[in-house]
């Protein structure tokens, strides 16, 4: 897998930081309240992990999963949900945990949802930015890492499935996902 790698972006030691960082904030923000923290599936189960690890409230956690990518390098521009949350947020302050925010349109569709359901209050934590990407108005509140307009995979992000348990963030070279 390293081989694929055109270069790291980002080592599992800057990682780490960026995580305890948020869970620090998050910490501080939401203390005295019990948050849902909802992990976009799949590619927010490490991040996800290592960021509540590092937070020191009540929570509850749940999971939801949107496709957009289908197996491409680039967002289709639909969403699908796959899998639901299954605690009620009517009421209850919401936490996102994305790996990435590239286009926003996930992003979108989420915040929507989950207000149409009643949140109180709904915020997003993402491991990964990359606003030269965005293509609806869309941000989130806690940022680990900013990242450039390529294709990264590692640390939970994949291409097909693959290169999610790298524990850094790295390039893909662009040979291995192009049509030869």
């Amino acid at each position: 897998m390293n081989n694929d790698i055109l270069k790291t972006l980002y080592s599992k030691e800057d990682i780490q930081d960026a995580c305890r960082r948020l869970g620090q904030q998050i910490t501080s923000d939401y203390k005295g309240k019990k948050p849902i923290v909802i992990g976009v599936l799949k590619g927010a189960i490490f991040f996800m992990t290592d960021v509540v690890r590092e937070m020191d409230v009540y929570i509850d956690i749940d999971f939801i999963d949107v496709s957009s990518y289908h197996g491409g390098t680039a967002s289709s521009g639909s969403i699908e949900l796959v899998k639901d949350v299954e605690l009620d947020v009517k009421g209850r302050d919401v936490i996102f945990m994305e790996d990435i925010i590239d286009t926003g349109r996930t992003l979108k569709y989420l915040e929507d949802l989950l207000a149409e359901r009643g949140a109180k209050s709904i915020k997003v934590c993402t491991l990964m930015d990359k606003p030269e990407g965005r293509v609806v108005d869309a941000k989130a509140d806690y940022v680990g890492l900013e990242v450039p307009n390529e294709f990264v995979v590692g640390y939970g992000l994949d291409y097909k499935g693959m290169y999610r348990n790298l524990p850094y963030v790295g390039v893909l070279k662009p040979e291995v996902y192009s049509d030869k």
